[in-house]
C-alpha cells in the first residue's frame, strides 16, 4: 500500500489543482482518461475549433448577403480533424509527460475507487494498487446518458464523446436532443454536408435558455434541420450505416448515423464513494458544501462529479483554485461563489447568457423590466447583414440591479461579458450604460442600448 499526501482523482480540472505549490508535498493524480479531461479531448475545446470551422465555411456560403460571390467546395473532414485532433492530442500527451516528469508527482493510469477513509484501489495495465492519501480530491467528471431504447439496441450510436472523431461526415445525421451540445455538434456536422434531423422532448430546442432566445434560436434553424419536437425516441433498428428511429407517435426516421446529446451523469457512482463516506444527492451527484469539501473528512470534490453549481468548465476551473487553496490553507479557506455564472453556445445563431432568464424571473415574482435591442437596430448589426440577432437585459425595477443577460447572434459569448462583469460587482444597469463610453460604431453597442431600454422602462412605469 502506498500513502500519499495528496490524491488527485482526474486529470481534467483536477490537474490544474496542482502547482508549484504543492512541491514540498507528495502528490499522485489518478487518470483514466487522457490528460485535459473531456474539455480537451472531447468537449469544449474540440467543439469550439469544430465551430469556428463551421462558422468559416457558413461565412463562404451565406457571402450573397454581402455581394460577395464565392463559391464553398467543401470542407476536408479529415483535414480538419488532423488539425485539431494532432493538436489537442499532443497537449495531452505532453500534460501527462510533464507530470511524469515532475519528481514530487505519481502518475497512475487507471480506475480508481474507494476502499474505505481515504483509500483507493488503482486498477491499471499492470494490476492494481491500493494507494491511501492525507487528502483526497475527487474531480471524476461526467459521462453522457444515453436511454435504454438506444443503449439496449444492440445497434451503433455516437455521443459527444466520440462523434468528433468519426472518420466521415454522414450523408444523414440523426440527434437525440436538444440542449447546447446538440446544438453545437448539429451546427458542425451540417455545415460539413450532413443533412439533421432533431429529435427533442421539449417544444422548442434549448428550453433552459431565455424564452425568447430558445424561440428564436428553434425558428432559426427550423429552415435548415428538420425537427421533431415534442418527440421522444422509443426504438432503434436496422443495421449499422442505415439505421430507423422510432418515435413515441410511431413515426419511423432513417438515417445513417445516430447522436445521443440528452445529457451527461456524475462518475460519482463508479468510484464506490459510500465506503469513504461520501454523501451524494438524488441525481448521483457529490455533495459539497461552499469550502467544497464532501461528507467525508479530507475529501474535497469538484467540476462535473459534484452538486456545486453548473457543469461548466470554467466553473470547474475556478473551483479547481478555491480547493488548491484550502488544501494548503486550512486556516483561511476560500468559498465558492457561484453569482453570475455566464454560459454559451457556439451554435449558429451563437448565444451568451448570465443570470435570470424571464421566466425564472416570473417564476420568482420579481418586480422587473425587459429591455431589448436587435442587432438590426446598430450600425455593426447593418455591417453584418444581420437581421435575427438581439440582446436582452432584466432589471429589477426599484433598484436597477441588473438580474439576467442574454445574447443572441454573431459574438453573443463575447458580448455577454460586460454584462457578466456589472453582475459580479453589483453596477447597476444606468451606471453600465451611463458610465463607461461605448465604441461606435461597434456591435457593443446593442449591449448598451438594450441597457438604455431598461432604463428608460424603469424611469417611465
Amino acid at each position: 500500500m502506498t500513502h500519499h499526501d495528496v490524491v488527485v482523482i482526474g486529470a481534467g480540472s483536477g490537474n490544474a489543482v496542482v502547482d508549484d505549490r504543492f512541491s514540498h508535498l507528495d502528490v499522485a493524480i489518478v487518470a483514466e482518461a487522457p490528460f485535459g479531461g473531456t474539455c480537451l479531448n472531447a468537449g469544449c475545446i474540440p467543439s469550439k475549433m469544430l465551430s469556428v470551422t463551421a462558422d468559416v465555411a457558413d461565412t463562404v456560403r451565406d457571402s450573397q448577403r454581402h455581394d460577395v460571390h464565392a463559391r464553398l467546395d467543401g470542407v476536408s473532414w479529415s483535414q480538419v480533424q488532423e488539425r485539431v485532433f494532432g493538436r489537442l492530442d499532443a497537449q495531452a500527451r505532453e500534460g501527462e509527460q510533464g507530470r511524469r516528469d515532475t519528481s514530487w508527482v505519481t502518475v497512475y493510469r487507471g480506475h480508481a475507487r474507494f476502499t474505505g477513509d481515504r483509500e483507493l484501489l488503482v486498477d491499471t495495465e499492470s494490476g492494481s494498487e491500493r494507494v491511501t492519501a492525507d487528502r483526497i480530491v475527487v474531480a471524476a467528471g461526467s459521462r453522457p446518458v444515453v436511454p435504454p431504447a438506444i443503449a439496449e439496441s444492440g445497434l451503433p450510436y455516437e455521443t459527444s464523446d466520440t462523434i468528433m472523431r468519426v472518420p466521415t461526415v454522414p450523408a444523414r445525421l440523426i440527434v437525440v436532443g436538444g440542449g447546447y451540445i446538440a446544438a453545437e455538434l448539429a451546427h458542425v456536422f451540417h455545415t460539413a454536408g450532413a443533412e439533421i434531423t432533431v429529435i427533442e422532448h421539449e417544444e422548442r430546442l434549448l428550453a433552459p435558455q431565455d424564452e425568447s432566445i430558445s424561440r428564436a434560436y428553434t425558428e432559426s434553424v427550423r429552415p435548415r434541420w428538420d425537427l421533431r419536437l415534442g418527440r421522444e425516441a422509443t426504438g432503434v433498428h436496422g443495421s449499422p450505416g442505415d439505421l430507423t428511429v422510432t418515435l413515441d407517435d410511431g413515426t419511423h426516421l432513417r438515417g445513417d448515423m445516430l447522436l445521443v446529446a440528452v445529457g451527461r451523469r456524475s462518475n460519482a457512482d463508479s468510484l464506490h464513494v459510500e465506503k469513504a463516506g461520501i454523501a451524494c444527492d438524488d441525481q448521483g451527484l457529490i455533495t459539497v458544501d461552499e469550502q467544497l469539501r464532501t461528507g467525508a473528512a479530507g475529501v474535497w470534490a469538484l467540476g462535473d462529479v459534484t452538486d456545486g453549481g453548473p457543469p461548466l468548465k470554467h466553473v470547474a476551473n475556478r473551483q479547481a483554485q478555491v480547493v488548491a487553496h484550502n488544501l494548503l490553507h486550512f486556516d483561511r479557506p476560500r468559498e465558492m461563489s457561484y453569482d453570475a455564472v455566464p454560459s454559451a453556445v457556439f451554435a449558429h445563431p451563437e448565444i451568451g447568457q448570465v443570470g435570470l432568464t424571464e421566466q425564472e424571473a416570473r417564476k420568482r415574482g420579481l418586480d422587473f423590466v425587459v429591455g431589448r435591442r436587435d442587432y438590426a437596430d446598430v450600425a455593426y448589426g447593418w455591417a453584418l447583414e444581420d437581421k435575427e440577432g438581439f440582446c436582452k437585459v432584466l432589471v429589477e425595477r426599484t433598484t436597477g440591479s441588473l438580474l439576467g443577460a442574454h445574447v443572441l447572434g454573431p459574438q453573443a459569448a463575447t458580448l455577454i461579458q460586460p454584462l457578466v462583469l456589472a453582475m459580479a460587482h453589483g453596477i447597476s444597469a444606468h451606471d453600465v450604460a451611463e458610465g463607461p463610453l461605448w465604441i461606435h460604431p461597434a456591435l457593443t453597442e446593442v449591449v448598451e442600448n438594450a441597457l438604455r431600454d431598461a432604463i428608460e422602462r424603469t424611469e417611465t412605469a
